[in-house]
C-alpha cells in the first residue's frame, strides 16, 4: 500500500476516550454516540442495565462503569476508536491506562456541579499524557444547571481555557436545543430519539447573547492560533472554516478546550460532540511520533513515526482474563501487526505470538487479519506480557514509557473456605493481579494471612464478587481496613552473613546494604555499587530479589515500604565456595531488615482528598463532623445555593462517612474522595493501632 494512502487513512482516524467524575453521564453519552453513528440500533440505558458499554453483570446491577470498554464508530467518513472509562475513583487505573494510549478525550461535566473531585484527577491524567481535550457540559436539563458557572469552574479549578462552541437554548425543563456559535444557527433534536438534527435561525431573544459569545470565540481563537491570528491581523474576515482550523490548532496544542453543552439523556447536543471529535481532536498523524528508549542503551532515545510501513511498535495497556485465552489490548503506534506474528517483548527478552487479532465492540469481538499504526485491538495468545509492556520488532527494539499507578489504600484478609479452594484462590488472585495493576496480594510475614489490597471498599467488593461469581472460588473475607505503608526518616547500614548447608552443599554470602529515605521514589529503588569481583552480576539480581521480598513487609511496622532507596555497598562469598544466588538473596533480605530498622521506620497512612457538596443550612454540622475526623479543610466555597468543602483526610477516619453525611444533611449532601498520597501517622494515633 503506497505511503500516501496510509497518510490519508490515518488522517481520518480518531482515538479518543470519554472521561469524567462519576454520575456525570459518560456512559449515557457513549450509548447515544453508538446509536447516532449506527453502531447500535437501540439506545441502551444505564438505569435499565441495558447499556452496551457496561456489559459486566456487576456494572449492570450497580449502574456504574467498572472497566473501560472499547468500540469503533464511523462519523462523517472518519473512523473513531472510542474508550468509555469509569468515573469512580476506585477504578482510576482504567482511566490512567486508557489515556496513556489515546490521542484525545472528551471530558464530561455535570452542569449543576461543574468541576468535581474526579474531574480534576482525570484532567491531570490527560495533562500528564499530553492529551488534547474537548469539554461537554452535560445534564443541562436539570434544575440548577448553569453552563457559564461550569465553564468558570474549569478556568478556576483546572486552569484551562474553555471556549464555548455551542450555547444552550433554555435550561432545566425548558431546554430546547443548542446554538452553534460558529454558524450562528439553532440546532433542535427531533422526536425520533434525537436522530434528526434541524438547523434554524437563533431565537430573537438570544441573538445578542449568541453574537457576544461568538465574538468571544473569535477573540480566543485569534489569540491562541497563529494561522487565525495572522489572517485577522492582515484585515481578512475569518470564515467558519478559518475558525475551525484555528480552533483545531489551539486544541491540539492544549491552549484551548472547545466546550459544548447539552443533555445526553434527553438526546440534546450529542451529535455536536461527534462533530467536535472529528473537527478538533487529533489523528495519529497529529499526535506524531512516539518517544521511547533503546532497551540495550537506556540513555539513547528512540522515536517511531505513525507509519504502517515502519518497524512495529505497540504498547500493551490492558489485560482481560478469558476462558479461551487472555485478551491483551494494545495500541499500535508504528508498523503493521498481523495474525500469528511474533512480537518481541524487551522486558521479558523473548518473543510472544499473537495467535488472533480482535477488534472489540464492548464484549463483542470481530476477528481481523491485521492492525496498523493508529489501531487499538485485542490480541489472543500472549502468555506473559503485562500491562505497560512494549511489543516491537526485535531488529528495531524500543521501550516506551510505562504507566504509573497509585498505591492501594485499603486491604482485606482473605482465606479459602476449604483446602480444595486453596489452589484455585492462589490462581484466581494471580489472574486478578495480572488484569488490575492497582490490585495487590501478599502474605503477612507476621500472621501468615493472605491480604488483598485495592483502591477502596467498592474496588475490593467488586473483586470479591468476581472471585466468587466469575472464577468460582469459595472464600472467607475480613472487613476492609487501611493499607498502611512505611518509609524511613534517615539512613541505615547493615551487614549480614548467610551460611547454611543445603542438600550437602554449602551456601555462603555476606551482603552490606544501606537503606535511606528517597522522597518521590514511589516504591523501593535499588542501586548496585558493589565491585563485580565481590558480587558477580548474577548474584546482584539475587540481592535485588532479596531486597524486594523483604521490602514487602518483613521490616519495621511490617507494611510494604515506599520512598526508600536500597544500595548494595559490598558483598563477598567464601573463597572455597562457589557464589550462591540462594545465599546472596537470603543475606540481602536480612541485611535490608536490619538497615531499615536502623534508618528509623515511619508508619504512613493513606491521605484522601475529600470534596463535600452540601446545602448551606447543613454546612456547620458537616464541618464539625469533618473536624472530628482529623480533616484539614483547604477551601469552603459557595456554589449555587450550597457550599463545596474541599479538604485532606486520613482514610482511617473516613470509614462509614457516606452514612454520616446523609444523616447530617437529611440525605441532601454528597461527597467524593480520591487518594492524595501518604502522610505520617501521628504518634498518639500510631500507638493505639493494632494490625
Amino acid at each position: 500500500m503506497p505511503p500516501e494512502k496510509h497518510a490519508r487513512d490515518l488522517a481520518l482516524v480518531r482515538n479518543f476516550g470519554i472521561v469524567a467524575h462519576i454520575d456525570a453521564g459518560k456512559t449515557t453519552l457513549s450509548e447515544r454516540l453508538l446509536f447516532y453513528t449506527g453502531k447500535e440500533h437501540q439506545m441502551g440505558e444505564v438505569h435499565h442495565g441495558t447499556a452496551k458499554m457496561d456489559y459486566l453483570p456487576e456494572e449492570q446491577e450497580r449502574g456504574i462503569t467498572i472497566t473501560a470498554a472499547a468500540t469503533t464508530l464511523g462519523w462523517r467518513g472518519h473512523e473513531l476508536h472510542l474508550i468509555d472509562t469509569p468515573g469512580h475513583v476506585d477504578f482510576t487505573a482504567e482511566v490512567e491506562r486508557s489515556l496513556r494510549v489515546l490521542d484525545g478525550a472528551v471530558v464530561v461535566f455535570d452542569a449543576v456541579n461543574g468541576v468535581e473531585a474526579q474531574s480534576e484527577t482525570v484532567w491531570r491524567q490527560a495533562t500528564r499524557y499530553h492529551v488534547p481535550r474537548c469539554c461537554f457540559v452535560n445534564k443541562m436539563d436539570r434544575p440548577g444547571a448553569d453552563f457559564d458557572r461550569s465553564l468558570e469552574s474549569i478556568r478556576a479549578r483546572l486552569h484551562g481555557t474553555p471556549v464555548a462552541v455551542t450555547m444552550p437554548v433554555g435550561r432545566g425543563e425548558d431546554l430546547a436545543g443548542v446554538v452553534d456559535l460558529l454558524t450562528l444557527e439553532m440546532l433542535t433534536f427531533g422526536a425520533d430519539q434525537g436522530r434528526t438534527v434541524t438547523r434554524g435561525p437563533v431565537p430573537a431573544d438570544l441573538q445578542a447573547e449568541a453574537e457576544l459569545r461568538r465574538q468571544e470565540l473569535v477573540d480566543l481563537v485569534v489569540e491562541h492560533s497563529e494561522a487565525a491570528g495572522e489572517k485577522f491581523l492582515a484585515g481578512e474576515t475569518l470564515t467558519v472554516a478559518d475558525l475551525k482550523a484555528g480552533l483545531r490548532q489551539a486544541t491540539l496544542a492544549a491552549r484551548l478546550f472547545p466546550a459544548l453543552c447539552g443533555a445526553a439523556f434527553k438526546n440534546v447536543g450529542v451529535q455536536t460532540v461527534l462533530d467536535a471529535v472529528v473537527d478538533y481532536l487529533p489523528s495519529p498523524l497529529d499526535a506524531g511520533a512516539i518517544d521511547g528508549k533503546d532497551p540495550a542503551r537506556p540513555d539513547r532515545a528512540e522515536h517511531r513515526e505513525p507509519d504502517p510501513d515502519g518497524p512495529l511498535c505497540a504498547l500493551a495497556f490492558k489485560i482481560v482474563g478469558d476462558a479461551h485465552g487472555d485478551l491483551t489490548f494494545v495500541r499500535v503506534y508504528s508498523g503493521t501487526l498481523t495474525q500469528g506474528q511474533g512480537l518481541w517483548n524487551p522486558r521479558l527478552g523473548r518473543h510472544e505470538r499473537a495467535m488472533r487479532l480482535l477488534r472489540m465492540h464492548a464484549n463483542e469481538r470481530e476477528a481481523v487479519e491485521r492492525a496498523v499504526a493508529g489501531d487499538i485491538v485485542a490480541l489472543v495468545g500472549l502468555k506473559e506480557t503485562a500491562t505497560g509492556d512494549t511489543l516491537c520488532d526485535k531488529k528495531a527494539p524500543i521501550v516506551l514509557e510505562s504507566m504509573h499507578f497509585p498505591e492501594p489504600v485499603m486491604s482485606m484478609r482473605i482465606e479459602p473456605k476449604t483446602n480444595a479452594d486453596r489452589d484455585r484462590l492462589v490462581e484466581a488472585l494471580a489472574r486478578l493481579a495480572r488484569e488490575d495493576p492497582t490490585f495487590r496480594t501478599h502474605v503477612s510475614p507476621d500472621t501468615g494471612e493472605t491480604l488483598i489490597e485495592g483502591m477502596g471498599e467498592l474496588h475490593l467488593e467488586v473483586l470479591i464478587h468476581r472471585l466468587v461469581r466469575d472464577l468460582g472460588v469459595a472464600a472467607n473475607v475480613g472487613k476492609p481496613r487501611v493499607a498502611y505503608r512505611q518509609t524511613v526518616a534517615g539512613a541505615g547500614e547493615a551487614t549480614f552473613t548467610f551460611e547454611r548447608q543445603i542438600a550437602s552443599k554449602a551456601h555462603v554470602a555476606t551482603v552490606t546494604l544501606t537503606v535511606a529515605s528517597a522522597p518521590g521514589a514511589g516504591g523501593v529503588s535499588f542501586k548496585n555499587e558493589a565491585r563485580p569481583d565481590h558480587v558477580p552480576p548474577v548474584c546482584v539480581a539475587a540481592v535485588e530479589r532479596g531486597v524486594r521480598g523483604a521490602s514487602g513487609g518483613a521490616a519495621g511496622f511490617a507494611w510494604p515500604a515506599i520512598d526508600v532507596e536500597a544500595v548494595l555497598v559490598d558483598g563477598k562469598t567464601h573463597e572455597l565456595v562457589p557464589p550462591s544466588e540462594i545465599a546472596f538473596e537470603a543475606a540481602a533480605a536480612k541485611a535490608y531488615e536490619q538497615a531499615f530498622e536502623a534508618a528509623t521506620p515511619v508508619l504512613l497512612e493513606p491521605a484522601m482528598r475529600i470534596e463535600v457538596h452540601t446545602p448551606n443550612e447543613f454546612t456547620g454540622d458537616i464541618l464539625a463532623d469533618l473536624n472530628r475526623r482529623r480533616v484539614l479543610i483547604e477551601s469552603n466555597d459557595q456554589m449555587g445555593d450550597g457550599r463545596v468543602l474541599v479538604g485532606r483526610a486520613p482514610l482511617s477516619s473516613m470509614f462509614g462517612y457516606s452514612t454520616a453525611v446523609r444523616s447530617l444533611s437529611q440525605g441532601r449532601a454528597g461527597y467524593s474522595m480520591e487518594p492524595a498520597g501518604y502522610e505520617p501517622v501521628p504518634p498518639d494515633v500510631a500507638k493505639n493501632l493494632s494490625f
